[in-house]
């Protein structure tokens, strides 16, 4: 062989050796078939699905005091997974009130019938197309799912992600679906200011194009689902619910009493929020203490 080839090929041997840690390592696809969820992770200017190990160990049986809430996602849910259509959900209200937990039920309930779920960040729903690109020919139905989708004062990202959701969700095939959940009902904070130019015009009130850009974000969702600050009644009840399914499996025989609901209402005072986890917060410290104490 010819030196100066021989040079080359050391040359060009040398060099992809270099280049070779900077390359994106191959991904292997998907089995959906045993793969109940991923999540989409960026990689450089592109990204990947990233299979999830999941439990599904809650069901839509823990999540106490929210059933009308359960009820239309769930109808949605299997209207979806039937082939039916749908509408793409938001799930808004107070922190600890079951938004996440139910997505996660649902995944539960209907994952030996072909639902999926697919966790995306709000940072990489410019990916949106990409992530629909790859599950559309898939025959499982998939459920896109961001968690605490919201914007902060002085954030323009939302303009962008209401023409990426326009675009991705109007093009979306029959199998995917979006959920979302947030702590504010129009996904962005909403000031006096943005109410200064309304105008009163032969009776007709007109919000200012500040509100309405803010708001048609949301409208971007057909089903809107609220969850509510837990009453006293409402908090005691899931405290018993979650020490019922953490003492069962470990043998602990309890009774609920007085005494019982005043160390949970305090444990909830002391951490200034009455909801769902810190109801099951409560329940994991009281159970282990008392097993604790049987020892």
């Amino acid at each position: 062989m010819d030196a100066r080839l021989i040079a080359f090929l050391d040359r060009a041997e040398s060099l992809l050796a270099r280049l070779g840690p900077l390359l994106p390592a191959p991904r292997p696809d998907i089995d959906w078939g045993s793969t109940l969820a991923a999540r989409w992770q960026r990689d450089g200017r592109s990204g990947y699905l990233l299979p999830l190990e999941v439990s599904l160990d809650i069901r839509l049986s823990d999540l106490i005091g929210v059933d009308q809430q359960r009820d239309q996602l769930g109808r949605n849910t299997r209207q979806f997974i039937n082939g039916m259509p749908a509408n793409h959900a938001l799930l808004w209200g107070s922190r600890g009130t079951g938004k996440s937990s139910l997505v996660r039920a649902l995944l539960a309930e209907h994952a030996t019938a072909g639902l999926r779920l697919i966790e995306i960040e709000r940072d990489h729903l410019a990916d949106l197309p990409r992530v629909v690109e790859q599950l559309q020919k898939l025959p499982q139905r998939f459920i896109l799912f961001c968690d605490d989708l919201s914007f902060e004062a002085g954030e323009g990202d939302y303009r962008v992600l209401k023409s990426v959701l326009d675009g991705s969700l109007e093009q979306a095939p029959d199998n995917v679906l979006l959920y979302a959940t947030s702590n504010r009902r129009h996904l962005v904070p909403e000031k006096e200011s943005d109410n200064e130019n309304w105008k009163r015009v032969d009776g007709e009130l007109h919000p200012s194009e500040a509100v309405e850009d803010k708001i048609a974000l949301s409208d971007r969702f057909g089903l809107w689902l609220s969850f509510y600050p837990f009453t006293q009644e409402h908090f005691l009840d899931v405290v018993e619910h979650w020490i019922s399914q953490l003492a069962r499996p470990a043998g602990l025989t309890w009774q609920r009493t007085e005494e019982l609901d005043i160390l949970a209402v305090r444990w909830a005072t002391g951490r200034g929020n009455r909801n769902g986890r810190c109801a099951y917060q409560f329940a994991r410290y009281w159970v282990g203490l008392q097993l604790l104490e049987q020892n």
